[in-house]
């Protein structure tokens, strides 16, 4: 029987002028009312007090009757009740210290969004309209919906570069499972090549950033000599760099997505690092390096692949000594500098590529870690006792 899980499929849309007019107000209507409600949230929070989600609906329903916030009445309201769940989610993860204090939404010219739920749309032979709109949306269905799949929310979004985009959540009950298999690999993700697998293959990195960089920093040169403010030409130069990043994006996004199903396909247990990215690119010198390798991405792709098609991913300790340790008799090398990309082992002579090295070192920890059990911490000791802390910053980007 399929595992029926939900999905996320995301079309380019090309809305009327009145359509845009109608999606940019409610973009700004959900803004507004996120803000006061993190506002009255946090002022509450100041008076030791919690507000719930009932809460700051009810203060919505009062916004609207005042004469200066009427102007909410003239959007759909299910995005604005959606912004206040939203707000909720956030501050629920906040409190189970999974993410940040919730941030106001104070950039008008990035990303934006609403959700809308059934209640606020209709789906009807391939035609999507929205509430308070006549005309459906003008979709460009680049891939088709599952067979039978019907909406159960819709966002509308649009990004800094002025592409308009909507995505639709169904039920994907082609989505099941792969034949189990005993493959497993070890991946080492690094700068000069972008994964090294426990096999020996090495996947080159293509450094989308790097290609676009020239035509990047001439568009950042000539948004930064137009006058401040809201002028035409300062938008258009705008929309200029935004688009040059969306490029970038888009082909990371790719090339990430090819990558992680194959690997998921070809193997039941996938072995990676737990390394702090987000610690990494603090890096000056290395942080627009890692920030375009998207390791974060990578991992997060892998996972819920891996989630869907019955296959397991590893985490290994970031400080297991994967680097350091010989694959072949598990000698652990005292030094091991970021330049030595070959090396012999002083005891039983084997030669290492480093990273094919890292990669099959992860593979055995991983593989240990699943016969052990979750939550166990690889880790290899030094004769004196103290932990091998692996020697992860990566090498200098070329």
């Amino acid at each position: 029987m399929a595992t029926r899980v939900k999905r996320a499929f995301k079309y380019r849309f090309y809305p009327t002028d009145a359509q845009a007019a109608e999606l940019s107000r409610t973009f700004g209507c959900v803004r507004k009312v996120y803000n006061m409600a993190l506002a009255a949230r946090t002022e509450a929070w100041a008076r030791q007090e919690r507000v719930n989600y009932n809460q700051t609906s009810a203060m919505l329903t009062a916004w609207k009757k005042t004469e200066e916030l009427a102007y909410l009445n003239e959007v759909s309201s299910v995005p604005l009740q959606q912004a206040l769940r939203h707000l909720q989610t956030a501050f629920a993860n906040f409190f189970a210290k999974r993410a940040k204090y919730p941030r106001f939404k104070v950039r008008k010219k990035s990303r934006a969004s609403a959700e809308y739920t059934s209640s606020a749309f209709r789906f009807c032979d391939g035609r999507l309209t929205l509430a308070k709109m006549a005309d459906p949306l003008s979709i460009v269905w680049s891939r088709p919906l599952p067979d039978g799949a019907s909406p159960t929310t819709v966002t509308v979004s649009r990004d800094g570069a002025g592409r308009w985009f909507v995505s639709l959540v169904c039920q994907d009950p082609s989505v099941k499972p792969l034949a189990a298999t005993d493959a497993a690999v070890g991946i080492d993700v690094g700068l000069d090549h972008l994964l090294t697998l426990s096999t020996g293959e090495k996947i080159t990195n293509p450094r989308h950033e790097r290609r676009d960089r020239e035509r990047l920093a001439k568009a950042q040169r000539e948004l930064s000599r137009k006058a401040k403010g809201e002028g035409a030409n300062r938008r258009k130069a705008r929309q200029k760099v935004a688009k040059i990043h969306a490029r970038i994006a888009d082909r990371r996004r790719d090339v990430l997505h090819r990558l992680t199903t194959r690997l998921v396909r070809e193997n039941q247990t996938l072995v990676i690092e737990d390394l702090t990215v987000r610690t990494m690119v603090k890096n000056r010198s290395l942080a627009r390096a890692i920030s375009d390798a998207a390791w974060s991405q990578f991992r997060s792709m892998l996972e819920y692949k891996a989630h869907w098609y019955g296959r397991d991913v590893v985490a290994v300790d970031r400080f297991f000594p994967s680097s350091k340790l010989c694959s072949h008799c598990g000698t652990l090398q005292p030094e091991m500098p970021l330049n030595v990309r070959t090396w012999t082992c002083d005891n039983c002579g084997t030669a290492h590529d480093r990273d094919v090295n890292a990669a099959k070192n992860l593979l055995a920890a991983g593989l240990a870690v699943s016969v052990c059990g979750a939550g166990v911490r690889p880790q290899r000791r030094t004769p004196g006792g103290q932990s091998a802390m692996k020697q992860k910053t990566p090498r200098r980007e070329p």
